[in-house]
């Protein structure tokens, strides 16, 4: 599912697919129907990739049974959400994101990513849209209780179970690329950089981005942990008001509640996190236009932006270097 299905699955128990031209998927019954659709609804796609296709198709549609563990990485917040199917199958011809076909879930748990290991998160960016985990399954079951973790040694010579047309594998290692970078920063901040440390992060940051910033004094700090502004004294507004969380999980409302009322006349308020926010401080974002929310995934961009500016004690802590990777779906 595309990063703009938002919290919609994991809030209402589900997860879904697309290739809305087909229809309701139960009216197929075999991978063959499944080839002959594809051809006769998506004639512009290569003929190549249609028995991968098919075969996501066949193992969403009648495969996957009641009882079954699913694992959805939720782009959009960074979260690993797992999960029990429950076998019940729906169809919502005006889905509005796109994916009509679904499934039903019980959500076990939702983690952040860095829970786990970088070779299990690896295994589940893959390009195909539904595979079987065979390399991490252990891992991913032990976080939810559904058995004993043991760490065993990763088999190298895991074959993927479709061979996908070379355009569909190069976007696949391009968007992962992205994802293991994006992973590797935020270890490499909660792994080497403390709460006042990241603090700093953040004012040097917003300093590359044109602002002086300051870090506040450690206690009595009132829920700001940066003050910047875009004049050399400070005295003339907007004046931001930044709350630095290093912390990967989802920050509550009440938290960025805090924040803002620490806001006077002319008065900005900035909350920065490594993980997510829930749907409610979302909301309130979208209401309040004094307020602006930066999560894990958009501070790694804005990281990744202003790179070139950061000071070499950064640059040390987060060693990167540039390179380019296909843009198919640019």
């Amino acid at each position: 599912m595309g990063e703009h299905v938002g919290t919609r699955p994991v809030e209402n128990g589900y997860v879904s697919i697309g290739w809305a031209k087909l229809g309701d998927l139960r009216a197929y019954s075999d991978r063959e129907a499944f080839k002959s659709a594809l051809a006769d609804c998506y004639p512009e796609k290569k003929a190549g990739s249609r028995p991968v296709d098919a075969g996501i198709l066949y193992r969403f549609t009648h495969q996957m049974k009641a009882g079954d563990i699913v694992v959805y990485p939720s782009k959009h917040d960074r979260m690993v959400n797992i999960g029990r199917f429950t076998g019940e199958t729906d169809y919502v011809a005006d889905d509005q994101d796109g994916y009509p076909n679904r499934r039903r879930v019980e959500w076990l748990g939702h983690f952040p990513r860095n829970d786990f290991s970088q070779s299990a998160l690896n295994e589940i960016g893959a390009f195909i849209t539904v595979f079987l985990i065979q390399g991490h399954a252990g891992e991913f079951l032990a976080k939810v209780g559904a058995q004993p973790y043991q760490a065993e040694p990763v088999p190298t010579d895991l074959a993927p179970e479709e061979v996908a047309d070379d355009d569909a594998a190069t976007v696949g290692v391009s968007r992962q690329a992205e994802m293991t970078t994006g992973d590797f920063i935020i270890r490499q901040i909660t792994g080497k950089l403390s709460g006042y440390e990241f603090e700093e992060l953040v004012a040097h940051l917003l300093e590359c981005m044109g602002y002086t910033a300051r870090v506040t004094p450690r206690s009595g700090d009132g829920g700001v942990d940066v003050i910047a502004h875009r004049d050399k004294l400070g005295f003339e507004p907007p004046i931001l008001k930044v709350q630095c969380k290093r912390k990967t999980d989802q920050t509550p409302r009440p938290e960025v509640d805090q924040l803002l009322g620490t806001l006077g006349d002319g008065e900005f308020g900035l909350f920065v996190s490594l993980g997510s926010f829930s749907r409610q401080a979302v909301e309130l974002e979208r209401n309040r236009p004094k307020l602006r929310l930066i999560d894990g995934e958009q501070f790694v961009e804005l990281l990744l932006e202003h790179y070139g500016r950061l000071s070499p004690r950064y640059r040390s802590i987060i060693p990167l270097k540039q390179i380019y990777v296909p843009d198919l779906q640019g």
